[in-house]
């Protein structure tokens, strides 16, 4: 039946003009790019040109192109169509194409709720919702950190970061807030007073996640490549003060888990 009431449609035109790239993109809802793209990867045969010079689509290239895009919009890549396309039946190809689709839904819907729990709270957008619960704790640096760590660490080692974010809270925000804002000529007893009240939560940290001290086997990258990627990022984040607190408190924490660790 449809092919009668086609063919009436046809019969009313006795003339069959061929058509140019620009009306066969319009008639298959495509791009003149598309077009040719598809003659170069070798989807689309390249039709006959007129006397002068321009290419003469006829309707078996418009059918082809159709049967093109219908396969794009179903997520057939480019280099399996042919395959797709000659077969009677659904192939091991369409299968394949399904469990990929099955992958990208599951990523797609991750990303979702991913932008919902950043819609719904005020939340860095570029930080792993993982720490949503904690944003609010960490200065504009230590975010920037967290974000370097997510491709630097495994996920057993974001966990345990987290996980030290919330042990510091009874950390004195006073604290906190001095060591954000020291100045980079800050004076040594200012200095040495701040490591000292960090160095005994540093030294806690040290002994309960042991992976701190040798953290080779919690890497998502090679070790000397995150160390120098992580020695770059704390030059860019703070300032020789602030540098200098943290290595002090590093070396004061070192010291104190060692006392508690002998007989």
């Amino acid at each position: 039946m449809i092919e009668i009431a086609t063919r009436e449609q046809g019969t009313r035109h006795n003339r069959v003009m061929p058509w140019s790239t620009t009306e066969l993109a319009a008639l298959a809802g495509t791009t003149v790019n598309a077009i040719r793209h598809y003659h170069r990867v070798g989807l689309l045969d390249h039709p006959e040109r007129r006397s002068n010079g321009y290419k003469s689509y006829e309707a078996t290239h418009l059918l082809r192109l159709l049967q093109i895009r219908r396969l794009r919009e179903i997520g057939v890549p480019l280099d399996r169509i042919e395959e797709v396309a000659s077969g009677a039946r659904p192939s091991e190809t369409l299968r394949t194409i399904d469990a990929e689709l099955d992958i990208e839904i599951e990523r797609l819907q991750r990303m979702r709720a991913d932008i919902s729990v950043i819609l719904n709270g005020d939340f860095a957008a570029w930080l792993p919702v993982e720490f949503e619960d904690v944003a609010d704790r960490l200065s504009p640096s230590e975010k920037a950190v967290i974000l370097l760590s997510t491709t630097l660490y495994d996920s057993q080692a974001l966990a345990d970061i987290r996980q030290m974010v919330l042990d510091e809270a009874d950390r004195s925000a006073e604290a906190s807030e001095e060591f954000d804002t020291l100045p980079p000529d800050a004076d040594e007893d200012v200095r040495v007073r701040l490591a000292e009240r960090f160095a005994p939560e540093l030294a806690s940290a040290f002994r309960r996640y042991a992976w701190l001290t040798d953290p080779s086997g919690h890497m998502s990258v090679p070790l000397d490549a995150a160390q120098v990627a992580l020695a770059e990022a704390m030059s860019a984040l703070y300032n020789p003060a602030q540098r200098d607190v943290m290595a002090q408190a590093i070396k004061l924490a070192r010291a104190q888990d060692g006392e508690s660790t002998q007989p």
